[in-house]
Parts: C-alpha cells; sequence; structure tokens
C-alpha cells in the first residue's frame, strides 16, 4: 500500500504546470478537499485508489461542521467515460481487489465510487440525524463529481443498485447536468413510509400456484408456532441477536417478510418444503430465506431506516391471510415500532422528496436507462412512466429479481441496452 496522507503539504512547494503527468495518486492528492489517498490492489483496473473527501455536514450550512467520505477511484484512462456509483449503504465491498462495476466493464469506463453519508466510514461522529437528507447526499455527490471532472473530463454516466439506484434518481433529480446519463438497477421511488402498491403487488406476481405455495408455506410455520419460537429462540440466542419485541412476534414478522424476500432474491417455489416436512426443515428454510436479523435492535441498517421513515418510504405487510396465527394484531407502524434507532423515534414521513423526483421526470426528459426484475416487490414502486419520453427507457428482466442487471437479461434486452448506451456516449 502506498500512502499520500502528507502530499498536499509537499506538493504545495512546488508549482504544478498545465498538462502534469505524475503519478495519478499525487494528481488524486491534489484535488481540492481531499485529505487523503491510499493505493489498493486491483485485478480488473490499471490503477485503483481510496480516498477521503471533506463535505459539509450540511451543504446549506458549512458553519454546521464537515465529515469525511469515502471514494474509490477505478482508473481505466483519462481519455474514457467514468461511471459514478451512487451507492446508497457503504462500500467496504467495492475495496475488493475483484471489484467491477458491471458499466465499467461494458464500456471500458473509470468508477468513482462514492459511499452514502452515514454508513461505515463516511459517518460523521457524533452527528445527529437531521444531516442525514436526500438533498444532502445529493450534493455530496455533486461535490465529489465537480472535483474528479478536473481528472475526469470526458460522459459520466450514474449508477446505483436498490438503495443507491434510488439515489441514482434523487442525484439526476437534484443536479441534472451533472451526469451525461444514468442507469439505476431495481430503484423504488417510494411515496409513503408504507406505500401500500407492495402488498397488491404480491397478491399478483408470479403463477398462482407460487403464489399458494408461497402462502402456504406461511402458514405451516404460524400452524407450528409452539415448535418455531423456541427454535427461533435458540438461533437468536446463539448469533447474540436481540429485539425490541418478544420473540414470539419476531416469528410473526420473519413470516410476513417471506414473501416479500422470497420473490426479492428469486427464490424458486421448488425450494419451499412440503408441508410434511419436519420442524427443523422447515425453520432452516425460512431463516434462509427471511431471517431475523432485519429486525434486530441493532441493525447495521439504521440509517437507512431512517431514511426510510424521514423522506425515501419503504413497504408494509398484509396481515389478514394469517390473521388467526399472529401474535400482533396489526403490522402498521412496524418500522417506527421495531427497527428504527432509538434517537430517531420522533421522525416523521415527508412526501416532498417523492413529489420533488416524481416531478423532475414528469417535466424533463434525461437520458436514463431502467433496469427492473418482473417478480421482484420493489418493482411495485417503479419510477413512473410518462407517454412521450423518448430518452426514459425501462427494462423489466422477464422473472427476474432484485438481481436484475444488465448481463444477465435476454440477450435482445441486453442488446439493445448496450447499444443505446453507446450512442449516448458518442454523441
Amino acid at each position: 500500500m502506498r500512502h499520500y496522507f502528507f502530499l498536499h503539504l509537499i506538493l504545495a512547494l512546488f508549482t504544478v504546470l498545465p498538462g502534469y503527468a505524475g503519478e495519478l495518486g499525487d494528481r488524486l492528492a491534489m484535488l481540492r478537499d481531499i485529505s487523503r489517498v491510499e493505493e489498493l490492489e486491483s485485478e480488473r483496473y490499471a490503477e485503483k485508489y481510496v480516498a477521503l473527501i471533506t463535505q459539509p455536514l450540511d451543504h446549506n450550512n458549512p458553519e454546521a461542521g464537515s465529515f469525511e467520505q469515502r471514494v474509490i477511484i477505478c482508473h481505466v484512462g483519462e481519455d474514457r467515460p467514468t461511471v459514478v456509483v451512487t451507492e446508497g449503504y457503504g462500500g467496504a465491498y467495492a475495496l475488493s481487489p475483484r471489484y467491477q462495476d458491471e458499466l465499467s466493464k461494458l464500456f471500458d469506463a473509470n468508477v468513482v465510487f462514492v459511499e452514502h453519508r452515514y454508513f461505515l466510514q463516511s459517518t460523521p461522529p457524533g452527528a445527529g440525524w437531521e444531516y442525514l437528507t436526500a438533498a444532502n447526499s445529493a450534493a455530496d455527490l455533486h461535490h465529489v463529481v465537480t472535483t474528479f471532472r478536473e481528472l475526469y473530463s470526458g460522459k459520466w454516466i450514474s449508477t446505483g443498485i436498490s438503495k443507491g439506484g434510488q439515489t441514482t434518481l434523487i442525484y439526476r433529480a437534484f443536479y441534472p447536468d451533472d451526469v451525461d446519463l444514468s442507469v439505476p438497477y431495481v430503484a423504488p421511488l417510494c411515496r409513503g413510509i408504507e406505500d401500500g402498491r407492495h402488498e397488491g403487488f404480491l397478491r399478483r406476481v408470479g403463477t398462482k400456484a407460487e403464489r399458494r405455495k408461497v402462502e402456504t408455506f406461511q402458514k405451516e410455520i404460524l400452524k407450528r408456532k409452539t415448535a418455531m419460537v423456541p427454535l427461533l429462540e435458540n438461533f437468536c440466542a446463539e448469533k447474540q441477536i436481540t429485539f425490541r419485541i418478544p420473540i414470539a412476534e419476531v416469528l410473526d414478522y420473519c413470516v410476513l417478510e417471506y414473501s416479500f424476500a422470497f420473490w426479492q432474491w428469486g427464490t424458486h417455489a421448488s425450494d419451499i418444503p412440503a408441508t410434511d416436512a419436519g420442524d427443523r426443515m422447515l425453520f432452516d428454510h425460512l431463516m434462509d430465506v427471511s431471517g431475523p436479523d432485519y429486525f434486530s435492535e441493532n441493525h447495521s441498517n439504521g440509517p437507512f431506516f431512517v431514511q426510510a421513515a424521514k423522506e425515501l418510504g419503504y413497504y408494509g405487510y398484509d396481515t389478514r391471510p394469517f390473521k388467526a396465527s399472529l401474535s400482533i394484531t396489526d403490522a402498521a407502524g412496524y418500522l417506527h415500532r421495531i427497527m428504527l434507532p432509538n434517537d430517531a423515534a420522533g421522525i416523521t414521513f415527508d412526501p416532498a422528496l417523492y413529489n420533488a423526483v416524481f416531478n423532475f421526470l414528469k417535466d424533463n426528459d434525461p437520458k436514463i436507462i431502467y433496469i427492473y426484475g418482473e417478480l421482484d416487490p420493489w418493482s411495485a414502486a417503479h419510477a413512473p412512466i410518462f407517454r412521450g419520453k423518448s430518452n426514459s427507457l425501462f427494462f423489466f428482466q422477464p422473472r427476474g429479481s432484485h438481481r436484475a442487471r444488465i448481463s444477465n437479461m435476454p440477450e435482445k434486452m441486453k442488446a439493445e441496452i448496450v447499444n443505446q448506451i453507446t450512442e449516448w456516449l458518442s454523441l
């Protein structure tokens, strides 16, 4: 590893001429607001670095303080396009030598990967939740892209997956001219803390036989609650998972989440155990698809739950098919009740962000390619489709899940997507 922590001080002693051709790490260290650069190993890119960029806690109030945001740079060439990955969570996985963004691979492009504020190394120490806003995260991305344009002056593509794709759309709405095109993957645009569209989607998704098999499994778990609760209690004790609610209620939520998770991650109906299978087999399958850690009181996704409750929105559960067997009377408000950090309990949902992104997409026609999975419950809240938008192209992978990508699309769809992006990059 090579460290460039003190290069600002050293390089400030020299006059840097136009066209400076020193090592990329040196040039990165000279960029404004970059506080640290470290070289990384890579099996996919000519050079790779991780850098820290200083960001305001509140972009509208610099006096509120600052924090350091982690950015990972995968270099192909300054004459190539650049992909800005608008990650919605932590970015540790991109440090791997094997990491390669799909668009970067397809179009031989550089990558500027931005870890989301309040996650992992990009968490402001001691900061309250008031600075975790979509407007601030979009401004973070604007600052990053503006900074790295000094190195990469070609076409820019913004992209992200799931919450990262949601971030791509938000960033495009707030700063429409920062990038040339966007490719959000499986990105929801939710209009409420319990949006309401997902429950109806789950009542129609897949085939009737598949839906029946899913619901039958859920009911069988609840029917065997006397056996399942002790199994779950032991499972959680071994893994040291704790909750704010009784363990019987945790089982309820695992069952309610099961249908969403089943379709989200592309589980096959043939994987569901028969109803006469033993307790352990049924329990293990439930844990594989819909484990209890998601409902723990100290989940690492706490910042996401705060964002969902505040302005990103989320989904609800339809309890009616299971009402007679549940320990809970109703699942409404479950995000606040069991998943929000204790210091975020008073947060209320504001639809202003949804309205802003919706109206931007309605009133404009930015170059965006949307990738969705046909069976993914998140696609129930897909971005709005407006008539007459020639640059807004939607691709739903047949029977696809939350894992839908360009590379696993049917060949005809894949070719259409690649050809369109190639055309836009050549303009």
